[in-house]
């Protein structure tokens, strides 16, 4: 299983009814298969997210998120992990929101 824990990602692509940017900055902690983070940056304000990592490091998570219009926010994300040359970890995310109009999206964070 990888390990997120104490890991800091950005995001660097997202799809337009997104709201994380690459001035989001997420922080990761993971203990045994339960994996949270705060995060913060760009259109958000503060943002929590609490998952279960898999075997494989693939995540199901679900998020909140209060933005800069004064919005809270929710929605449901399953991440997929790539190790990269470097060695450190991209994740592909399929996202729902499930407040708002209920869109979903693609992301992609890195490693910082």
């Amino acid at each position: 299983m990888i390990n997120y824990h104490n890991k800091e990602f950005r995001p660097i692509s997202n799809t337009e009814n997104g709201e994380t940017s690459n001035e989001t900055i997420f922080l990761y902690q993971q203990h045994g298969h339960l994996l949270t983070s705060e995060y913060t940056g760009g259109h958000i304000i503060s943002g929590h997210l609490i998952g279960l990592v898999d075997e494989n490091g693939n995540i199901d998570m679900r998020y909140h998120q209060l933005n800069h219009k004064g919005e809270l926010m929710t929605g449901i994300c399953r991440s997929v992990p790539e190790i990269l040359p470097n060695g450190k970890i991209r994740l592909h995310e399929t996202w729902e929101w499930t407040s708002g109009d209920k869109s979903k999206g693609e992301s992609i964070i890195e490693e910082q």
